[in-house]
């Protein structure tokens, strides 16, 4: 009998009762009003158990989701919001009121979320403020998954997600239950040194993060010091990704006191961190020792050279469960690559794959030393500096554009606008001049232009959609990146449009594209040789 009730309990272990709940994604519905809305409602009604809302890849209007927040006041059992690319073409001061009629159902009805995404969601600090309320109310005393990625946080909206989260905790250990976040995800937010300070308060004090994903925020060594105290509280981290920010050596040095604490971690993500050398032996020291659990480790894009390669590779003989080791990209050259293959032989993990694709070569050691120069006077560049927009926008080169500071981006967005408002032809000279950075060799010069071209399309296309003049708005656009003719035979484009293409070919599947852009443009980059613009 005993064997017979240990078999059934095995049974039971392993029997999932999947999940009911309503899903629109895909289906790319564009719901204005609440008549619009009825098709979802309804099916909300329907549901006697509504454990989940996948709305992926729809567009909500503020009167549509007043009409499902309020379907949603009737469900209590509500776990799971999978909200993310649902405001596509949406005005931003639309989609605060928007949250706040979804999280106010949510918190009408008593549900207790457990994850919460809203990814691919443009919505800037603005839509934080909307969300903040949902964030810091008694539905999300128990959200164990909060995904934020490509929502255009920046620094200000970081700040405003750490204090709601802050509430959040709070509230819920007054009540005995503290919060208990295991994943947070939030890439593409251009969170900065000052967002990433802040959010790192909070990881030190919930203490229960299992992963971490920030890839592409623009952190430098101060944010990734301030994370990697964090971290060393998040003992049952599993992965981390922080993939395409400035960790350098300095923050590396800073992770490598946390990395022994993390013995837990499966998958590592430092790609494209600028590492150098330095930093990629500092982390192999700090790898060596015991993280059994470790089976990805990505470090490609880094400049390491060949002994950064061979002390990476070394550290990693005792991972009974290595599977992947990404060393793309580096600068090892043909001989270096052949004896890390041949160490990474010698360590017995023939099971495990090792990548050395896009080997850069090898640097002269001078250069090296000049590019360390050069890392370092970009991580000390001051808010401050004597460089105007006149200056810049005369003669845009990339040491200009990186010493308008850290707030260059909201500095280039004020002063774009004359009067505070858009006069066109200037502000799409200003686009134009930013976006031809995104040519630049240096990394770090592409992601800032990148980023500043993102907030100017988002805000030309904004006023474009206010003042209903964008057909007139888009033909200018293409006029100015050299796509269609000028009526005006005298226009001659004095920045890289090759460049410029690229940029917005980079930011085609962002929310702040219209769709009429979209299309428009596949037309156009259906043209293309080797992924590259004509």
């Amino acid at each position: 009998m005993a064997a017979n009730i240990d078999d059934l309990a095995n049974v039971l272990s392993l029997t999932k009762v999947s999940e009911s709940g309503v899903s629109f994604a895909g289906k790319s519905l564009k719901l204005n009003t609440e008549e619009d809305a009825k098709q979802v409602t309804d099916e909300i009604d329907k549901c006697k158990s509504l454990q989940y809302l996948n709305m992926e890849g729809n567009t909500l209007g503020v009167d549509a989701a007043k009409a499902i927040g309020k379907s949603l006041e009737k469900h209590p059992e509500f776990k799971r919001a999978l909200w993310k690319d649902m405001f596509t073409g949406r005005m931003k001061t639309e989609i605060p009121k928007a949250l706040q009629f979804l999280g106010d159902g949510l918190v009408k009805a008593g549900s207790r979320l457990t994850e919460l995404d809203m990814s691919d969601n443009a919505f800037g600090p603005i839509g934080v403020e909307g969300l903040a309320s949902l964030i810091r109310s008694a539905s999300c005393f128990a959200l164990e998954e909060l995904r934020l990625n490509n929502n255009g946080l920046g620094i200000t909206g970081g700040k405003l997600l750490a204090t709601a989260l802050t509430d959040c905790y709070n509230q819920s250990k007054n009540q005995g239950k503290p919060l208990r976040l295991r994943v947070f995800i939030a890439g593409r937010n251009r969170l900065e040194n000052e967002g990433a300070k802040a959010l790192a308060e909070v990881f030190k004090m919930i203490g229960t993060l299992e992963e971490v994903a920030m890839p592409q925020n623009g952190i430098y060594h101060p944010g990734i010091t301030a994370l990697s105290e964090a971290f060393n509280n998040n003992k049952s981290l599993k992965i981390l990704n922080l993939n395409d920010n400035t960790i350098g050596p300095k923050g590396a040095e800073a992770l490598a006191t946390a990395l022994p604490n993390l013995q837990n971690l499966k998958e590592i993500n430092f790609g494209d961190c600028l590492l150098k050398t330095k930093g990629a032996t500092v982390l192999a020291k700090a790898l060596k020792d015991k993280h059994e659990n470790l089976e990805q480790l990505t470090l490609g894009f880094n400049e390491i050279r060949k002994e950064g390669g061979i002390a990476v590779v070394e550290a990693l003989g005792n991972k009974p469960k290595l599977k992947n080791v990404i060393l793309d990209g580096n600068q090892f050259g043909d001989d270096g690559c052949d004896e890390i293959k041949k160490n990474f032989a010698k360590i017995g993990k023939y099971d495990a794959s090792l990548s050395l694709e896009e080997d850069e070569g090898d640097d002269d050691a001078d250069e090296e030393e000049e590019e360390e120069e050069e890392e370092a006077e970009i991580e000390s560049d001051d808010e401050s500096t004597n460089v105007t927009f006149d200056q810049f926008i005369q003669n845009p080169t990339e040491d200009k554009f990186i010493n308008l500071g850290h707030e260059r981006k909201n500095f280039i967005l004020k002063e774009s606008k004359k009067g505070g408002d858009i006069v066109l032809k200037d502000f799409i000279t200003v686009l134009m001049k930013v976006s031809s950075l995104y040519g630049s060799k240096r990394e770090m010069v592409r992601n800032y232009a990148l980023d500043v071209t993102e907030s100017l399309y988002k805000e030309l296309f904004n006023w474009a959609a206010t003042k209903q003049n964008s057909p007139y708005v888009f033909n200018a656009i293409f006029v100015n990146l050299g796509l269609i003719k000028c009526e005006d035979k005298s226009f001659s484009p004095t920045w890289d449009c090759k460049a410029c293409q690229n940029a917005l070919k980079a930011l085609k599947n962002n929310n702040c594209v219209p769709q009429t852009v979209k299309n428009i443009l596949d037309v156009f980059f259906a043209h293309t040789e080797n992924g590259e613009c004509k």
